[in-house]
């Protein structure tokens, strides 16, 4: 099977303190400063009172009447005090670790282009990869739907693929989340022997470290086992975007890729809309339409970005 990806970039464009000053007058009377004849000797008396008076200081009686401790030791405990961390335990390192195995995916016949790095295919992934970094760093984006116009056009195969091709990127991160609960197929497309529970997981009932699956050291996969027709309904939940953003935060993922059901078939896309930067449409160069294309751009338009389309099984030239 050839697989041809055409990137479409027309909507290309992540003092010092004085707490209390008493009169001149006063001070002398506390502490007379020596006389210097000078013609600024009034400014220089009010500079050195104000800089030479003591600060009050309570005798070591008092200190010890007030604290059960010695003098020294608040003073100890806030040097050894720790400095607060953004994160004292990473989801990414707490995710259990899974191998692929890629013979097996061969055996099925589902094509791996990191199996074939010379292919056009491999390289148009590559290619797509590149272009789609460059518009999400110039933005600052991070979170990507892709999605086809109607079943069929491997809008998974896409996912799963570019997927690789972000983990090979050194010191990145890259989640990829199955939430078509219409037909899930990531597992499958990595011929992963596990399922997951999606629904579980954004409801909040399951957490991030016993849901995701780190395939690599830069790639992690949120997996979905059940198939159900409520999938909408999932998305739409509250607590479901409070979920990713939470997963986002803690895993500090620099990107991550979410499949989705065809966007003319279902609802489910559009439920998700306010959680990505941007979709990323996947064409069937032997089935889908300009009119399909257009309809997806309407539903689209005035929510979120589209960031190409990329085009699969094209048709020789």
């Amino acid at each position: 099977m050839k697989d041809l990806c055409d990137w479409n970039t027309a909507e290309l464009g992540d003092g010092d303190k004085v707490e209390h000053v008493r009169p001149l007058t006063e001070e002398r009377t506390v502490a007379q400063p020596p006389k210097i004849k000078s013609f600024h000797r009034r400014n220089r008396e009010i500079e050195t009172v104000l800089v030479t008076e003591p600060k009050p200081v309570a005798p070591p009686a008092t200190l010890a009447a007030t604290h059960s401790m010695p003098a020294e030791k608040p003073e100890a405990v806030l040097e050894k005090e720790p400095t607060p961390s953004v994160s004292r335990s990473p989801l990414w390192s707490r995710v259990r670790t899974i191998k692929v195995d890629t013979d097996l995916a061969m055996r099925r016949g589902l094509p791996m282009v990191d199996r074939f790095r010379d292919t056009e295919s491999a390289k148009a992934i590559d290619l797509l990869r590149t272009r789609m970094l460059h518009t999400l760093r110039a933005q600052g984006w991070r979170r990507v739907a892709i999605a086809a116009p109607t079943s069929g056009c491997g809008a998974t195969w896409v996912t799963t693929n570019l997927a690789q091709g972000l983990a090979r990127i050194p010191n990145s991160r890259t989640i990829v989340m199955d939430l078509n609960f219409r037909k899930p197929g990531v597992a499958q497309a990595l011929a992963l022997p596990v399922q997951g529970d999606m629904a579980g997981f954004l409801s909040g009932r399951l957490p991030g470290h016993r849901h995701l699956l780190r395939l690599t050291d830069g790639l992690a996969v949120g997996l979905n086992g059940a198939s159900t027709a409520v999938g909408s309904e999932v998305l739409h939940n509250p607590t479901a975007a409070k979920v990713i953003d939470t997963m986002m935060e803690d895993s500090r993922a620099d990107v991550a890729l979410f499949d989705l059901p065809p966007v003319l078939e279902h609802d489910d896309l559009t439920a998700f809309l306010p959680q990505v930067d941007g979709v990323l449409l996947v064409a069937d160069g032997t089935r889908t339409t300009a009119k399909d294309l257009a309809a997806c751009e309407k539903i689209l338009a005035g929510h979120t970005q589209l960031l190409g389309v990329v085009l699969n099984r094209a048709r020789p030239k």
